[in-house]
């Protein structure tokens, strides 16, 4: 959502904010902004829209500002319309903040404040951080800052700027994340560790509640009783090209490319000395997984999706029942989950809020908890009782792509050590899919070099208003993923049905304007994906098919056919990924639309 910088050494910050900010666009915003320290005052400079079209003419128009202090934003709005009034930093002669995350009881501050005298020109809940900072402010930053968290409900991170204590920056969060990064005679605050892997890749990670106090010469961390406390310093494994397009025109595409790598990297080192995948490293034993009386998968999005692949591989394979839950649905709905069940939570960021949520309540319960996430020290990687990382790097493109990848791949390494735990494959058969498992990164580079069928495609749905995917069993998992990959950036309205669903109401929409993608991988569910395709067709829809190169598909019931590489019909999932990734990815292409920052989205969704 938001993202937040900060910066405090002996350079000029101005360009270090506006770099940072650029590096966190991926998040999402409507507005940015900096302050910074001008002589003995704070200097504010904010837009409304993008940065280079908003903020930096803002900047050039004031002159260079000099200043070794400051903090940046952009805004995803959640309270307020996006407008340059209500833009970061907010703030007052004396005190400015940046702010990530929602204030629930901002109204109930919002209406103690105004009994106080202060009144207020933005509709944001940041203001009313702003103002109670003031208030409670005694010449102390550090009690200040705990006093004032002490009253603020929900999720947020802050970073805050006093005119009195000159370039230095404070910092706090609850739940929202937020990195202290350490450079040479320079320290830098950030929502997450790519905005400012071009100047460090060392970054402290602060805990809930806890307050830093930051200058070029390092950082000082306190508890909420102003105690010193003592922080681990962490190194990133990224270096600054993995956030970087490297030649690519868009973020999306590169981490398409970078798929095969991607998986190999979460796979190879997860394979034990029997040449089965192992969970060793986050302390998941074969006794613990034959102990599981059900198994609940929970995430959002395209880890949601990932989690439905597994669903069928894990029933398939080990007899498991599987329930896969959207995790804002899962806090309320009052889940059967117990102390004898396996909870596995699936996040890219692993700061997802509701996801986090879903977490919490699992640990609460008495639940084992496993967790996939790709940011080590994440609030999720450090909430599970078991983490293990998917190391697929940094993915800076909104839409998912190496992520969803890798987060499949856990799930099939999961599936294939329970199965095995559980009596329900022996040791060879569970080396030889582990052995089909580790080749899919070759036929996915297959996929990813046959780029003209996607395009040729491509170029026929560029002018859909509305289009359908259908499938059976895991096709149906996976063209859930297609459709959301198609709508999150092309902004054609999609939507995925299950093959068999489409007598049941779907098939009424269907007409010559109705585009249908049918993913047709599964050998014995083939016959009857062929069925609805001759339905469809019928009541003249365009049809594409995906399918396997050996798969027999007749001219009369398709328009196109997008071929796939040959694999186990269980592994097909992670091969035909690649065909609806890039479909989507060359529509969205022509139809110039914003791929890398789709509207109204944001990378990490870190409020609920």
């Amino acid at each position: 959502m938001c993202g937040i910088v900060g910066y405090a050494g002996d350079r000029a910050c101005e360009k270090i904010l506006v770099t940072g900010l650029k590096n966190l666009e991926y998040r999402g915003y409507d507005s940015a902004g900096i302050a910074v320290f001008e002589g003995d005052k704070i200097k504010t400079v904010k837009a409304k829209g993008e940065i280079d079209k908003g903020l930096v003419p803002r900047l050039d128009a004031e002159g260079p500002l000099r200043a070794l202090a400051g903090i940046g934003h952009t805004r995803w709005a959640t309270h307020g319309e996006p407008s340059d009034i209500n833009a970061h930093p907010i703030g007052n002669a004396r005190i400015t903040i940046v702010h990530n995350g929602i204030i629930e009881n901002y109204r109930k501050i919002k209406e103690f404040l105004i009994s106080k005298g202060y009144s207020f020109e933005s509709q944001t809940d940041t203001e009313t951080v702003a103002k109670l900072l003031d208030y409670n402010y005694n010449g102390d930053p550090i009690e200040t800052i705990a006093m004032t968290a002490a009253q603020l409900e929900g999720a947020y991170s802050l970073g805050i700027i006093f005119r009195e204590h000159k370039n230095k920056i404070f910092a706090v969060r609850k739940e929202s994340p937020l990195v202290v990064g350490k450079g040479r005679g320079e320290m830098f605050i950030a929502s997450d560790i790519t905005a400012i892997l071009e100047y460090t890749n060392q970054y402290f990670l602060p805990e809930a509640g806890e307050i830093a106090e930051i200058d070029k010469n390092g950082v000082t961390f306190y508890d909420i009783h102003k105690n010193v406390i003592e922080k681990e310093l962490q190194t990133a494994e990224w270096d600054k090209t993995a956030a970087q397009k490297g030649g690519y025109e868009h973020f999306m595409l590169k981490e398409i490319h970078e798929q095969p790598v991607a998986l190999k990297n979460t796979l190879s080192p997860r394979i034990d000395e029997q040449g089965i995948p192992s969970f060793d490293e986050c302390g998941l034993t074969d006794e613990m997984l034959r102990s599981y009386k059900n198994i609940y998968v929970v995430g959002c999005g395209s880890a949601m999706h990932a989690g439905m692949v597994g669903k069928y591989v894990i029933e398939e394979m080990a007899r498991t029942p599987v329930i896969v839950d959207i995790a804002s649905e899962f806090r309320y709905r009052n889940p059967l989950i117990t102390k004898d069940d396996l909870m596995i939570v699936i996040s890219q960021s692993g700061e997802t809020a509701d996801t986090l949520a879903a977490l919490k309540y699992g640990n609460e319960i008495g639940a084992d908890t496993l967790a996939a996430v790709n940011v080590a020290g994440s609030h999720i990687d450090r909430e599970a009782k078991m983490s293990m990382k998917t190391l697929a790097g940094p993915e800076i493109s909104v839409c998912s792509t190496k992520a969803y990848m890798v987060q499949c791949a856990f799930m099939y390494m999961f599936a294939l050590r329970l199965s095995y735990a559980r009596g329900k494959i022996d040791l060879a058969k569970c080396r030889e899919y582990t052995d089909k498992l580790l080749h899919i990164p070759d036929l996915i580079q297959i996929c990813i070099d046959r780029k003209a069928q996607y395009q040729r495609v491509a170029s026929k749905l560029m002018n859909a208003s509305s289009l359908l995917y259908i499938g059976r069993g895991l096709d149906y998992a996976l063209s859930m993923e297609g459709s959301l990959k198609l709508k999150e950036i092309s902004y054609i309205h999609s939507e995925s049905y299950a093959g068999g669903e489409l007598k049941h109401g779907t098939i009424s929409l269907i007409d010559e304007d109705m585009p249908v993608i049918a993913v047709a991988t599964q050998t014995r569910l083939f016959p009857k994906t062929a069925a609805n395709v001759e339905e469809v067709k019928s009541r003249g829809a365009k049809v594409i098919v995906v399918c396997r190169d050996s798969a027999v598909v007749h001219d009369e019931i398709t328009d196109y056919i997008i071929r796939l590489p040959e694999t186990d019909d269980i592994l097909m999932p992670l091969v035909a990924a690649v065909p609806l990734q890039m479909l989507a990815y060359y529509t969205a292409l022509d139809r110039q639309c914003s791929i890398d920052k789709p509207r109204n989205l944001a990378k990490s969704v870190t409020v609920e």
